[in-house]
C-alpha cells in the first residue's frame, strides 16, 4: 500500500507543479506483464488460505515473485525516477534474502498499526535478530490511513521514486511520444 501513497502524492505534487494526469496514460513500460503476475502472485500468495497451503514454498515463491517485478523495473531504467525504485527495490531484497525469505518487521512498527506477527507464511516477519536490520520493516503509517501498512528504508526510497516517476511524466511536453519516452529511448 505505500507505492499507492507514492502515487497519490506524486499525482497531487504534479498536478499543483501543472503537471497534466492524463500523460500517466502516455508511460510505455516495457514488460508490464511481469508486473502484473508479479504483484498478483504475491497478493494470492500472501492470502491466509494459499500462505497456508503453500507452507516452506513461501519464502522462494516470495522472492521469485519480486524477481519478476525487479526485473521489469531494470528493463525500464530510462524512466525518471526508476533509478530510485531500482535502489529501494534492491535494499528490500537484499533484507528478504538475508533473513530467509522474509522482510523482517519490528514488532513496535506492526503494534503501531494495530497487528500482531502472523502465524501463516506473510511477507513479514518478527525475527529476534534479522540480518540487515537497518533495511527491515521498521517504519508504520499513520493508524488513521485507510489500508495502513508498516514499511522499510528500502520501501521509502522506493516510493520517492515513485513520486519522481508520476510527477516527471505528468510535466513532459504534449509531443508526440515524449510524454513517455525518454530521448533516446527505443518504443517498443
Amino acid at each position: 500500500m505505500f507505492i499507492l501513497y507514492a502515487v497519490v502524492i506524486g499525482l497531487v505534487i504534479g498536478v499543483a507543479l501543472g503537471g497534466r494526469p492524463l500523460a500517466l496514460g502516455d508511460i510505455r513500460f516495457r514488460w508490464a506483464p511481469l508486473v502484473v503476475v508479479g504483484f498478483l502472485g504475491q497478493v494470492l500468495l500472501f492470502s491466509d488460505a494459499v500462505s497456508t497451503w503453500i507452507g516452506a514454498a513461501g519464502p522462494p515463491l516470495y522472492v521469485v515473485t519480486t524477481l519478476l517485478v525487479g526485473a521489469a523495473v531494470l528493463r525500464n531504467l530510462a524512466l525518471p525516477g526508476m533509478p530510485l525504485i531500482v535502489i529501494g527495490a534492491a535494499c528490500n531484497m537484499a533484507a528478504i534474502l538475508a533473513n530467509g525469505g522474509f522482510m523482517p518487521a519490528t514488532a513496535e512498527a506492526l503494534a503501531a498499526i494495530g497487528k500482531t506477527p502472523s502465524t501463516v507464511y506473510s511477507n513479514s516477519a518478527v525475527l529476534t535478530e534479522p540480518a540487515l536490520p537497518l533495511l527491515i520493516d521498521r517504519f508504520a503509517l499513520p493508524r488513521w490511513l485507510p489500508l495502513t501498512n508498516i514499511f522499510s528504508l528500502g520501501d521509502a526510497i522506493l516510493g520517492l521514486g515513485v513520486v519522481v516517476l508520476v510527477v516527471a511524466v505528468m510535466r513532459r511536453s504534449r509531443g508526440a511520444g515524449a510524454a513517455a519516452t525518454p530521448a533516446g529511448a527505443p518504443v517498443h
